[in-house]
């Protein structure tokens, strides 16, 4: 039997597949990702012999990635299987098919995909809960929540010392009268229950933050291009909002966009003067979303109380960085989808997935 011909929408992440399946893959490639995943993944080698090994349907493979719908619609007559993202496999696609048996959804919104159409071509949607998604989700709300309790600020200040040199001004309370809490007499902090939290761009990684703001009883509001179904909303416990009236009553900014010609500077110097007077941000996105020197001067004036960043305009950051100067910023080095057996985990789900598809 010939190997299948697997059509990819190419991505940093799914560009593995190629090393995963298709052996005629640049050792280049093969040495980056190598490299990419040694910190979590020592023996990046043998975890692709045994996963080859378990999944003989669809190992070896020629893999074919595309960019574009016209690139995808001319793979698509030889194409035994497809990994789509925001691609379209709608009922002209699939027509020029005939060979296909499987579309992999590289995440659960399948709005990309018509289903219907595809159960009467015979081919199986498979969708995959990106883990990355989901632990991104859990930075935004560690972030959230470090800055609303101050956390970066307070980390390791339990003396009076400790505390005097951080600003404060601590002094025990009379203890034959009162509680003792907050003997550090810290302002401040804020509770996310009753919040509201304004999220631009609800999509797989936009709905898990909600789904966790949830859980804090925070008011979830959004806003996007395409607005989502009513049910869709409902599910999600989410309001839509135009743009400036999101910025207008958000306590919590999420912008959870990827960075493109569209979307760069988004939030620029007018769109923050629009912002809720000291509301907070959190981007575990990109930053080139957001215009940086107007967000230097958000920070400088108080429109922003605090924000927490997962990457920065420019990396690795420069030490010299004017960001590093506020204790009310909480900066990582790009770690939001960490760690790596995230990605291994979602690829192994997902190739086993095609093996059983292309094994019928």
């Amino acid at each position: 039997m010939s190997s299948p011909r697997i059509v990819v929408e190419e991505d940093v992440f799914t560009r593995v597949l190629g090393v995963i399946l298709d052996p005629s893959t640049d050792a280049a490639r093969v040495a980056a990702f190598e490299d990419f995943f040694a910190h979590d993944i020592p023996d990046f080698r043998g975890w692709l012999a045994a996963l080859r090994a378990r999944c003989r349907q669809v190992f070896p493979a020629r893999v074919v990635f595309v960019a574009s719908p016209s690139e995808l619609r001319r793979e698509l007559p030889q194409a035994d299987a497809v990994l789509v993202e925001s691609l379209a496999v709608g009922r002209q696609e699939l027509e020029l098919a005939p060979r296909l048996r499987a579309v992999q959804k590289y995440g659960v919104v399948t709005r990309n995909i018509d289903v219907q159409a595809c159960e009467r071509h015979g081919v199986v949607v498979l969708t995959l809960r990106r883990r990355a998604n989901i632990a991104c989700a859990e930075q935004a709300m560690m972030m959230v929540l470090a800055l609303a309790k101050r956390l970066a600020e307070l980390n390791g200040r339990t003396t009076v010392r400790r505390l005097r040199e951080a600003g404060f001004q601590p002094a025990p309370f009379d203890r034959a009268h009162t509680p003792g809490s907050n003997w550090a007499r810290v302002s401040g902090i804020s509770m996310l229950s009753g919040a509201t939290m304004g999220i631009i761009g609800m999509g797989e990684i936009g709905r898990e933050i909600a789904q966790r703001a949830r859980s804090f009883d925070m008011r979830i509001v959004y806003t996007q291009r395409t607005r989502l179904a009513a049910e869709d909303e409902a599910a999600l416990g989410v309001e839509y909002l135009e743009m400036d009236e999101l910025l207008g009553r958000s306590d919590w900014l999420v912008p959870q966009l990827p960075a493109t010609t569209s979307t760069e500077g988004l939030l620029d110097a007018a769109r923050f003067a629009k912002l809720k007077k000291g509301a907070r941000l959190v981007n575990v996105a990109r930053a080139q979303v957001m215009d940086r020197e107007a967000t230097l001067a958000a920070l400088r004036d108080g429109t922003l109380a605090g924000m927490g960043l997962d990457t920065l305009w420019s990396e690795p950051g420069a030490d010299d960085d004017e960001l590093l100067g506020y204790p009310q910023v909480v900066l990582t080095p790009h770690m939001a989808g960490s760690p790596r057996l995230n990605a291994t985990a979602d690829f192994e789900e997902l190739v086993a997935g095609l093996d059983r598809a292309l094994g019928r």
